[in-house]
Parts: C-alpha cells; sequence; structure tokens
C-alpha cells in the first residue's frame, strides 16, 4: 500500500470526527425529530463512532446543544449594512429568521446561546450596535435585541400549520382535532374566531406570515425608541 493510500483513511476519520461535522449530525437528528431525540450515543451511533469520541469536541449534552445553536448562528448571511438604522435592523432580522426557519423543532433552544459563538456574538453585536444608535441605552439595547430575538423564534416555533411537524402522521391527526374543536365553537359567543378559524390551521401565506411578524417587530421597536 502506498502511503498516500495509507493515510487517506486517517484523514477521512479526522474529517469525520470534527466539531463541525457532529454538530452537523446532531442538527439533522434534532430536525427530524426533534431535540429530546439527540443524545451523546445517538450522535456516535449515526457517526459509527464510541460515544468517548465525541467527549473529545463536547463535555455533555449541554455542549452538543451549544454546538447545535453555533452551526444555526453560522448559517445567518448578515446583509451588508444599510441605512437608516430601522432599515438595516429589519433586513438582519429577516437574515436571522431566514437561518431559523430552517430548524423549527430546534429554534427555542438558540437564544440562550448566542453569546456561546463567534457567529452569534457578531449577530448581537450588529443588533445592539444599530440599537444604540438609535439612542436606546445599553440596557435598552441589550434587552430589547432579546426580545427580538425571542420573538422571531416564537414566530418560527407558533406557525400555523406546523404543529407536530417531524411526524405527517402525528401532524395530520393533530389538526383534524384541532379544526373539529375549532368548529364546534359557538358562534354567538365566539363569531371573530370562527371567522378566522382556518389562520390556526394552516398558513395561508408563509412569505406573508413572516414578513408581517418582521415588520410587526421593526415597527415596535420604532415605537419605543427613546425620543
Amino acid at each position: 500500500m502506498s502511503a498516500s493510500t495509507g493515510t487517506t483513511p486517517r484523514g477521512k476519520s479526522r474529517e469525520r470526527l470534527s466539531r463541525g461535522v457532529l454538530a452537523a449530525s446532531a442538527l439533522e437528528i434534532a430536525d427530524r425529530e426533534g431535540l429530546e431525540a439527540v443524545t451523546i450515543r445517538r450522535v456516535a451511533t449515526d457517526n459509527s463512532v464510541t460515544p468517548m469520541a465525541l467527549y473529545w469536541h463536547f463535555a455533555d449534552k449541554e455542549a452538543l446543544f451549544d454546538g447545535i445553536a453555533e452551526r444555526i448562528y453560522g448559517e445567518v448571511a448578515l446583509p451588508d449594512r444599510v441605512s437608516p438604522w430601522d432599515a438595516d435592523l429589519q433586513a438582519v432580522l429577516v437574515a436571522v429568521l431566514e437561518a431559523l426557519r430552517g430548524h423549527p423543532l430546534v429554534a427555542e433552544m438558540v437564544p440562550s446561546r448566542i453569546m456561546k459563538s463567534e457567529a452569534g456574538l457578531g449577530i448581537a453585536e450588529r443588533v445592539i450596535g444599530l440599537l444604540r444608535s438609535a439612542r436606546f441605552s445599553p440596557a435598552e439595547a441589550a434587552q430589547t435585541g432579546m426580545f427580538l430575538l425571542c420573538s422571531l423564534v416564537e414566530l418560527v416555533a407558533m406557525e400555523p400549520g406546523q404543529d407536530a411537524l417531524g411526524d405527517p402522521e402525528a401532524r395530520d391527526a393533530h389538526l383534524r382535532s384541532k379544526r373539529a374543536a375549532l368548529e364546534s365553537m359557538d358562534p354567538k359567543k365566539f363569531p371573530a374566531l370562527l371567522e378566522s378559524a382556518e389562520f390556526f390551521l394552516v398558513c395561508p401565506s408563509e412569505d406573508a406570515y413572516f414578513g408581517r411578524g418582521v415588520d410587526f417587530l421593526v415597527a415596535g421597536t420604532l415605537g419605543i425608541q427613546p425620543a
């Protein structure tokens, strides 16, 4: 066997066991089955290694979750800066939302981990810097930035029609049950809810839903801008 042939398998092994590859594998599991399915042992099995191999990169399950959040933040393509500040903020929120939309079963664990990766820190710095330029105090900017991130997560997690997303059969059964419950309401007591019932079951337009959500967040931020 030639020297080059002999070193290739070891090179592939090192690549396979990198932190980024293992975090990506964990994210794939979470996207399909939810975070409860992600364990050190499961990721090790899916990558044909022993659990001890993962401990070189992740001390425990929480550290593995940090790695998942890092992967998601790494997917955010921050846009070029524009003026005024609220237009820049809107562009940044849209970029973060685009990354979160690809991972609805994982999104809720992302906000608490924004300070644990270079990508997350970059997003936080951009948003807080924009809010500071709009005369928010340091504390107000930090709090408002976190409110905005948590609101984006809720937009993704609560998108109508995405209940039980990881299991199509469970999702269909849940939607049937939800439809029956909505349609059983007294029309005299809940006319507005019945008129809007379809929206709670199926999102008529994802672009309109998420676009309105970001518009709402930016308008709200403008509404509390310090004088």
